[in-house]
């Protein structure tokens, strides 16, 4: 079997949808497998005959008959949205869309309890919001880590009377943790609202009838089913979420994700289920940096906010959507965290003949406050190429490189200059693909010039066997 891993070296929406989908129908797989992240997903994606579906939790090659999902134990599950994203899919013409999916029982999963406190917690801190997406996935997770006799998993669903047990546990633990901010009332009618589930008696009963159909449809399953399923399949796409950048131990904190966002939980799956396995790894970018919510984006400018038409809009919860020219030092930096891909793929190519203009960020001036707690450090001529960071650091010392970010001067240049900078021509494709293989010391094997799989074209440093 050959596996193809996609990673996003960003802080997300790079286009893995888009790559999901394109990778099914190029190489024919039956199979996408979800790794990691949950359901704040929004894996964007648009059919040969124009259907759109921004999937959650759902693989991106569900459109594609008789390609099947496998939501794996580094998953966290949302019931609920599940359940309606399947509805949603149906509506769209995906027929048997339930039959093509299973669960790991060893997923976590998010209660209303979760979902609550998320939106509670990122209410309170006003202007100091970390861009969650408001579903639940991080408090969950915490949760897990912090109590984990009382987490719920896949498997859980099955047995109404431990899923309750757990259920009434973590609903007195976050009421107990939160119930100094909701008596606030100077807070607003938003929290109150989120409150009352806390303070509504049927809440649990609700919501196991909601969902009560994931076990009648025989969703839940042990992850023998995903051996059995990788061992007859030719190939098979492991589709990431959100980004290397906002990886748990690795992003910027506070401005994190509670996931691993490198291909770690991918490559554990593939080992131990088929380990003679043939593994590509992809590292996905965008032609120019892209950030949903607050965080350092030390590139970041106004000239892409009414060239680039995305899916994923400004939203309640994550705010903004920021752009900026492309960072080479970020891209090296999630490069060293991921210890390299096989190849990358560069999305919204058609940004480049949009805008006639391709700037980089080739280093960083005024990085010497973070200096002493980087390691292989590249600098030349007082500015900073690239870095690396150790593997444990103070929460203070990571909370410190995240403002240093917010300070750094980008050093730009510009594909479509002579040498000395006195004239200026459009940037082609070719060069602009040739100076990212340069910065980046990696072969692009995929480019995207638009948001549908025929706008894809796959170079041969990506092989088919």
């Amino acid at each position: 079997m050959r596996a193809y891993i996609i990673v996003d070296l960003g802080f997300g929406d790079a286009g893995k949808g888009l790559l999901t989908d394109y990778l099914v129908r190029h190489f024919k797989s039956s199979i996408v497998v979800r790794y990691n992240g949950g359901a704040q997903a929004g894996h964007n994606v648009i059919t040969p005959d124009g259907r759109h579906h921004t999937f959650s939790q759902f693989g991106s090659g569900t459109f594609i008959p008789g390609v099947r999902t496998y939501l794996s134990r580094d998953v966290v599950i949302h019931p609920g949205a599940l359940l309606v994203e399947g509805q949603v899919l149906e509506g769209k013409g995906v027929r048997d869309v339930f039959s093509r999916l299973r669960l790991s029982d060893q997923a976590l999963v998010i209660t209303p309890f979760h979902q609550a406190a998320n939106r509670i917690r990122e209410m309170v801190r006003g202007a100091e919001r970390h861009g969650s997406c408001g579903v639940g996935v991080g408090e969950a997770v915490e949760d897990a880590l912090s109590h984990p006799e009382n987490q719920v998993m896949a498997g859980d669903l099955a047995n109404p009377t431990k899923l309750r047990q757990k259920l009434r546990s973590i609903r007195e633990l976050k009421y107990q943790q939160l119930l100094e901010f909701c008596m606030d009332k100077s807070l607003g009618a938003s929290i109150t609202r989120e409150w009352a589930i806390f303070e509504n008696g049927d809440v649990i009963d609700h919501w196991m009838a909601s969902i009560a159909r994931i076990c009648e449809l025989g969703l839940v399953v042990p992850d023998s089913v995903l051996a059995q399923w990788l061992g007859a399949a030719e190939t098979a796409i492991f589709e990431g979420a959100q980004g290397v950048l906002l990886d748990a131990a690795a992003g910027f904190h506070p401005y994190t994700t509670w996931s691993t966002c490198t291909a770690e939980n991918a490559i554990h799956l593939i080992n131990e289920m088929v380990p003679d396995a043939s593994v590509f790894k992809i590292g996905v970018l965008r032609s120019h940096a892209v950030r949903h919510g607050p965080g350092p984006l030390p590139t970041e400018t106004d000239v892409f906010a009414f060239s680039v038409s995305d899916h994923n809009k400004q939203n309640e919860w994550q705010g903004l959507v920021r752009y900026g020219w492309f960072d080479a030092v970020l891209a090296r930096y999630a490069l060293g965290v991921m210890g390299g891909v096989d190849a990358l793929a560069i999305t919204h190519m058609d940004m480049i003949s949009r805008l006639k203009l391709f700037k980089y960020c080739a280093g960083y001036a005024g990085y010497h406050v973070i200096e002493s707690m980087l390691i292989n450090a590249q600098v030349t001529g007082g500015v900073l190429k690239s870095f690396q960071l150790p593997r444990f650091l103070s929460l203070e010392q990571r909370e410190q490189i995240t403002r240093a970010l917010f300070a750094v001067e980008p050093i730009l240049e510009t594909c479509g200059a002579n040498p000395q900078g006195t004239y200026m021509y459009p940037a082609g494709e070719m060069e602009v693909i040739q100076k990212i293989e340069s910065l980046l010391a990696r072969p692009v094997g995929m480019i995207a010039r638009g948001p549908a799989a025929g706008n894809v074209q796959i170079f041969p440093s990506i092989p088919s066997k």
